[in-house]
């Protein structure tokens, strides 16, 4: 069995990063380049930066940002927010990002998933999917940073995406993001049934048996964990609580 990725998901406002909750409400979480730093001494797989404002905002990545980033990070790297065409995902791999996330343009414009996919290759295409459950209690997909209900149903966008050509799929329940409660297992293994892709599931992580609730009965492939691992402390500055591997392994035991 391959060991469960934990990723941390580090979220840009402009040039800082910031936590929310729910999409919502954001605080100030601290300098992207000195937490980068600090996830270098850990045990981390992969990181992820998402700009949650950029697509809202109707504007680029912010290309310097994230060359700072890049000449930081001794890990593997995605970004997402804001792609909207080729030679932006091109100049974002050339700086050193291996894989780039799709969520709004994708809806827009499905064949870009294609497009990148064929010529980065499907593992460097990762699908983020926000999901919101309307006032009826269904699974609704939501883009623009999760304030526009697409009505469209996970399952099936998550199925579609697969077969465009995206090698990952980013599930995010909208309605635990930030809230350490746990992850939505109900949705992830719903979506994990669906596809062959590897699934992260990402969304209320508050502990590592959360992370074990989610791989053994929600089938994800890997988790996606922000509020948990870093925070700020008035006066301290950013503060970062990752897991080991070893506490990991025994909670999937």
């Amino acid at each position: 069995m391959l060991r469960t990725r934990v990723i941390p998901v580090l979220l840009l406002r402009n040039e800082s990063l910031v936590k929310t909750v729910r999409f919502g409400k954001f605080t100030y979480v601290g300098d992207p380049c000195n937490t980068v730093r600090i996830f270098n001494e850990l045990e981390v797989d992969e990181l992820l930066f998402l700009d949650i404002t950029a697509t809202p905002d109707k504007r680029s990545p912010n290309l310097r940002v994230l060359s700072e980033i890049a000449d930081e990070c001794f890990m593997p790297l995605g970004y997402g927010g804001g792609v909207r065409d080729f030679e932006t995902a091109k100049a974002i791999f050339e700086i050193g990002f291996e894989k780039v996330a799709l969520n709004s343009f994708a809806l827009e414009q499905p064949q870009f998933v294609t497009r990148l996919a064929e010529h980065f290759g499907n593992q460097s295409v990762v699908a983020s999917v926000d999901v919101k459950k309307d006032l009826l209690g269904r699974y609704r997909v939501h883009s623009e940073a999760g304030k526009r209900n697409t009505g469209r149903n996970p399952v099936e966008w998550a199925q579609e995406l697969e077969s465009l050509g995206a090698g990952e799929i980013l599930l995010t329940s909208i309605d635990r993001e930030g809230s350490w409660a746990g992850f939505d297992v109900e949705l992830v293994h719903a979506v994990a049934q669906a596809v062959t892709v590897p699934v992260i599931a990402h969304g209320g992580a508050g502990s590592v048996k959360d992370i074990g609730t989610v791989v053994r009965e929600g089938g994800a492939s890997a988790v996606a964990v922000g509020s948990m691992v870093v925070f700020q402390k008035k006066g301290m500055g950013v503060l970062v609580n990752f897991p080991s591997q070893e506490s990991i392994r025994a909670e999937l035991e």
